[in-house]
């Protein structure tokens, strides 16, 4: 056997089955060894009384997305994937956008155009689909897939983007044929825009009322329709961000009647409520994400999700906008109403830290769940499995080690994205990513990025072994 290029040694190996001490050697990219001791390695790394895990895979992250008149994204492809790497991460799933009236294929060049050279961490990426012109789903969305963006987003509310009943069918067929995954925003356009109307006349615009224009019933709703449109059409969906336990449920009744319907949440549905976006002035624009964070009878409700398994992806739904910026949390527009405030918030280095203190240190889920939840489910989901998503022979070198013990405080002056501020501001955390390295390569250690922008790949994908109609399971 030639030198390995790394190893890495003492530590505790975790994947979303086992727990168990070894080494891990490297070479060229990729884990060539796994055993009790390893020896040769032109470097070594000590991992005593460290875990040793798959690098993080954050499935829903929005970077460079265009967002509306006379506002910006606060991340490029560049700080974005830095901030991903220093919090334990080595892949992320951004979204190029169809904007209406124009080429999938265009926008999705495009995109993928501003990626290259800039990513510190590989990248692939999904498609949103807001015109469905008979030239998209004839032509130009089978090509696509075909050529290894083989899931896509559609959204059930915003102007510019919703898709009425018909085109979510026609697209869901297209889907079922050339065996894409799709991943469903599900709140109800009309009813948002009926409450949002109802609130404006009664004075109610502060960014504390968006919580009320999107109640939890308007995104059960729209989980049922979307649920049952998958049903009719016998194609398997991804429902993405869940905020509470009404849509679980819906999510939950499908699952036991055999359906495939997947499911997602992400951190701030455990650890933030509608109180926060109460702040003085504009302060509670900083925490304006749809679907809103609920309360604490929620954030129950998914910890018993992600107990149970009706959740398969733990992820960011990072959307990172300036706050002290007029193309930001406090464009003109938004001081006058909630709907103009800048919707998301930036949360893709902080993901990994905040469930493994929530879930794994507090004891409510065990640490192979938490690889299952934050790695492994990612790959398999959206076809980067074997590749990516474990620790094992042949796949990608990307390892992640973490320190279980680790307190640290969340403050936006250590964190690498590239907005202002964070909503998790002076949160206490226990278990940190103190390594990350990417196909064998360290890129970020305690915090601070050493890996050269541009190392990252831009990936195509597989087929999701998850996206097969027919077949209830």
């Amino acid at each position: 056997m030639s030198k390995l290029d790394l190893a890495i040694r003492g530590g505790t190996v975790v994947t979303a089955s086992d727990t168990f001490r070894a080494d891990v050697g490297i070479r060229a990219g990729r884990i060539v060894a796994v055993a009790a001791e390893i020896e040769g390695a032109t470097r070594e790394i000590d991992a005593s009384r460290l875990l040793v895990l798959p690098g993080g895979i954050d499935s829903h992250v929005h970077i460079a997305q265009p967002s509306g008149p006379d506002v910006v994204m606060a991340d490029d492809f560049a700080s974005a994937t830095a901030a991903a790497a220093a919090g334990g991460n080595t892949c992320i799933m951004p979204f190029a956008l169809q904007q209406r009236g124009m080429s999938l294929r265009r926008c999705v060049e495009d995109y993928v155009r501003q990626a290259e050279g800039e990513c510190h961490i590989d990248v692939s990426v999904h498609l949103i689909i807001s015109d469905p012109t008979p030239e998209v789903l004839g032509q130009e969305l089978p090509a696509l897939l075909k050529a290894g963006y083989t899931s896509f987003k559609v959204f059930m509310t915003y102007d510019d983007l919703v898709l009425n009943d018909r085109q979510l069918l026609e697209v869901f067929e297209v889907a079922r044929r050339e065996r894409a995954l799709v991943m469903v925003h599900a709140e109800g356009y009309d009813a948002i825009k009926y409450m949002t109307d109802r609130l404006e006349r009664a004075g109610q615009t502060s960014p504390f009322f968006h919580t009320a224009s999107r109640p939890e019933l308007v995104e059960r709703e729209a989980a049922h329709r979307a649920i049952s449109h998958a049903e009719l059409i016998d194609v398997p969906i991804m429902i993405v961000h869940v905020s509470g336990r009404e849509a679980m449920e819906q999510i939950r009744w499908a699952q036991q009647r055999g359906l495939k319907v997947y499911a997602e949440t992400c951190p701030q549905y455990l650890t933030l409520t509608a109180n926060d976006l109460e702040g003085l002035n504009m302060e509670g624009a900083k925490y304006v994400c749809s679907p809103p964070p609920r309360d604490a009878a929620s954030q129950a409700a998914i910890w018993e999700g992600l107990q149970q398994g009706v959740f398969q992806t733990f992820s960011s739904d990072h959307c990172p906008f300036r706050y002290q910026s007029s193309e930001g949390k406090l464009t003109p527009r938004g001081k006058t109403s909630f709907r103009w405030v800048p919707n998301g918030i930036p949360g893709v280095e902080t993901r990994l830290p905040i469930l493994f203190s929530e879930g794994v240190s507090a004891g409510r889920i065990s640490l192979n769940r938490f690889v299952e939840l934050t790695s492994t489910n990612h790959a398999k989901m959206y076809g980067l499995y074997p590749r990516k998503g474990s620790i094992g022979v042949g796949f990608d070198a990307d390892i992640t080690l973490w320190d279980p013990h680790r307190r640290e405080t969340i403050r936006q002056e250590n964190l690498h994205h590239g907005s202002d501020y964070t909503p998790w501001e002076g949160f206490e955390v226990t278990g940190w990513p103190v390594m990350t390295i990417a196909r064998g390569e360290v890129v970020a250690r305690d915090g601070v990025i050493v890996g050269d922008k541009g190392a990252g790949r831009i990936l195509e994908r597989d087929i999701s072994a998850y996206a097969a109609a027919g077949e209830k399971s």
